[in-house]
């Protein structure tokens, strides 16, 4: 009589057959597992906090925002073959009054796993109401200027084990000042503000690593959920006093002379730095960041020990899961984020240039990607959108992301509106022409080599009032000026696909005299007053948009994805608009696939 379990003799054990597929959403979707996964490693990291607001005319300055929750599980259960909804919380706002405590973050989400927004930062009010820090996954900084010290929000709110964050820090009353406390971290609590010697607030707490987990390459070399630093007082009667840090993870740094509160980093859940008083003094304060949104990593897990008997092997080849041996390889490759519009100003002023869609590559000489998986071999690529024209007097749409496997390039930055800063992003944003503004912060989030440069600052006078412009790959965007819009940033030339293509150019600011240039690269130029607006960025360059004057700023242009293989591999990219080519000598028959449209890339 032959044995029931095929001829293997040994405990049947739980495998999973998921090939080792890693899904990184930053913005809300469905992951549909393989057949064959029935586990699954996991990171949920919500939206962080809003950094709060402080008192003009006051002392004190606005808590850090708490960083949102962070939970992970090595091994969580699955079924094959079936869609889960991934929900990936947002950033809390931050505030500028006083009476305003910082906005909480959103929950982030995969299956039955939840993560708690961040707690907000506290205000420097007098009152106990407004000057405590929020609760959250991480807990808000105390507000300063009140009841001494003034609480930090609690962190684990609503309590789960292992914990998803920690308190917020405490805002003090220092004899020169009144510092407040930083937002809470997912690594460590936030630091209180100095109740003596010198006048610092408190830095955001550390955020943690998933890379143990997942693997390198990650979005923000995998550090999530730092929390926000505390603002702090400008320079009179007492002599001012610095602001925290924000911590490793993606928060943002409080608010100091002249600068509003950093805003946490897009998809790292870090939190909003905290607002500045300006003390006995008429200007405005300086406003708390808003927290940066979260992110879900989800990967499919291969794990097969001890025994399994040969009737199962059998069915799971027959339903094309059974694990086939390993392949990994490298590859070159080009990633290119979608470039951001320029600002739009059709009710008066010039608005400054978008910046260029984040540029990562390999080629030529560069690290090669090592694509590793379970035959036959298939990545999604994900082909970031231009950021789009904008309505009547508002900053540029920032861009979105392109991605491959562990590569993500960050979109552009939009430009700037009268008076306004350029945003953060791939490459940054150019200013408005008004006001003691800065260009966006370009390589944001921070990648090595840098994915970008920052967009143009000094916004011009007259008579042109030009706009400053956007950032490139290669250059940051030119400064508005007197005589005109600055120029868009330059971008960088690049030959895998076999000719020599230009990437990645910033987009012009617009201006009343002279019209500005946008950067090679695809960058549109600026607009120019009274009637022509600014101009797209071109299609699948990540060139940024011009920025407008008196009217219209462009759209960004689209980004794009090139992956080069050698001869000895096939290549295939849907759909039918992505294409693959052979390459003549002397590139030696390498094949190269061009996706423009976002699709699947399969290697056999």
């Amino acid at each position: 009589m032959g044995s029931p379990n095929g001829g293997i003799v040994g405990v049947v054990n739980p495998t999973s057959f998921g090939k080792c597929t890693q899904t990184i959403a930053t913005g809300s979707t469905t992951v549909t597992t393989q057949p064959g996964t029935r586990l699954v490693a996991t990171a949920v990291v919500a939206g962080g906090g809003g950094g709060g607001g402080a008192l003009q005319n006051g002392n004190g300055g606005g808590g850090g925002g708490g960083a949102g929750g962070f939970r992970t599980c090595s091994s969580f259960s699955v079924c094959g073959a079936t869609s889960y909804p991934i929900t990936i919380g947002s950033g809390g706002a931050g505030k500028t009054s006083n009476v305003c405590i910082g906005g909480d973050g959103t929950t982030s989400s995969f299956a039955t796993i939840t993560s708690a927004g961040g707690g907000g930062g506290g205000t420097s009010n007098c009152s106990t109401a407004f000057n405590l820090g929020n609760p959250g996954g991480s807990g808000g900084g105390g507000g300063a200027k009140g009841p001494s010290p003034a609480a930090g929000g609690t962190g684990n709110t609503p309590p789960v084990s292992p914990p998803q964050g920690n308190t917020g820090g405490a805002g003090t009353n220092n004899p020169l000042g009144y510092p407040s406390g930083g937002g809470g971290g997912a690594g460590a609590v936030g630091g209180s503000g100095t109740p003596t010697g010198p006048n610092v607030s408190g830095t955001g707490g550390a955020g943690s690593d998933v890379s143990p987990i997942f693997g390198p390459g990650l979005p923000n070399s995998g550090v999530y959920a730092g929390g926000g630093g505390g603002g702090n007082t400008t320079p009179a009667p007492l002599g001012g006093g610095a602001p925290g840090t924000g911590g490793t993870g993606g928060g943002g740094a409080g608010a100091g002379p002249g600068a509003a509160g950093v805003a946490g980093t897009a998809n790292t859940g870090g939190g909003g730095g905290g607002a500045r008083a300006n003390d006995n003094n008429p200007s405005p304060t300086q406003g708390g960041g808003s927290g940066g949104s979260g992110i879900v990593i989800v990967k499919e897990l291969n794990k097969a020990s001890g025994v399994w008997n040969l009737k199962s092997q059998f069915s799971a080849i027959k339903q094309g899961t059974w694990v086939l041996p390993q392949d990994s390889f490298d590859v070159d490759y080009l990633v290119v984020a979608g470039g951001a519009s320029g600002g739009s100003a059709p009710g008066g002023g010039n608005a400054g240039g978008g910046g260029a869609g984040g540029y990562r590559t390999s080629f030529p000489g560069g690290q090669k990607l090592s694509l590793t998986g379970y035959g036959p071999l298939s990545f999604p690529v994900t082909i970031g959108a231009g950021g789009t024209a904008p309505g009547p007097g508002a900053s540029g749409t920032d861009g979105s992301p392109s991605i491959i496997s562990s590569i993500t390039s960050a979109g552009g930055g939009g430009g700037g509106y009268n008076p306004g800063n350029g945003n953060p992003g791939g490459s940054g944003g150019g200013v408005s022409y008004s006001g003691p503004n800065t260009g966006g912060t370009g390589n944001s989030p921070p990648v090595s080599p840098p994915q970008g440069n920052n967009g143009g600052g000094q916004g011009g006078s007259a008579p042109a009032y030009g706009g400053g412009g956007g950032g490139g790959a290669s250059a940051v965007g030119g400064d508005g000026t007197p005589g005109g819009g600055g120029p868009g940033g330059a971008g960088s030339s690049n030959s895998i696909s076999g000719s020599a293509v230009d990437y990645a150019g910033g987009g012009g600011g617009g201006a009343n005299a002279n019209r500005s240039t946008g950067g090679a690269g695809g960058g549109g130029a600026g607009g120019l007053y009274p009637g022509t607006v600014g101009v797209a960025g071109t299609a699948n360059t990540g060139g940024g948009g011009g920025g407008g004057a008196f009217n219209s700023g462009g759209s960004g242009g689209s980004g794009i994805v090139i992956v080069r293989a050698p001869s000895a591999r096939t290549l295939g990219a849907s759909p039918g608009t992505n294409t693959v080519t052979t390459l003549p000598a002397p590139a030696g028959g390498c094949k190269v696939a061009t996706f423009t449209v976002s699709g699947d890339l399969t290697i056999s």
